[in-house]
């Protein structure tokens, strides 16, 4: 298991410690939601690698994943539309 997925699996520890019950049972159904297609079939892409990308950032650069990925371990958080 990698540094960072300890990392995460401490934060996420320390949370269910600490938290209300209320809101440990609404992460984790916002988090099955997340995993969750609109037709009800789990998302195909959900543990598995993301493929190389190029996207603009916000001052309108391309970023390259291979150049993020040269630096260490890259994180990606996608945010889907509206809520």
């Amino acid at each position: 298991m990698g540094r960072l997925q300890r990392r995460l699996d401490a934060i996420k520890k320390g949370f269910h410690e600490q938290a209300p019950a209320e809101a440990i049972e609404a992460m984790s159904r916002a988090t099955a939601e997340l995993q969750t297609d609109v037709d009800g079939r789990g998302l195909e892409f959900v543990g598995k690698p993301l493929p190389a990308f190029e996207l603009p950032d916000s001052q309108g650069n391309t970023v390259r994943s291979a150049d993020l990925l040269a630096g260490g371990p890259l994180v990606v958080a996608l945010f889907r539309g509206t809520w």
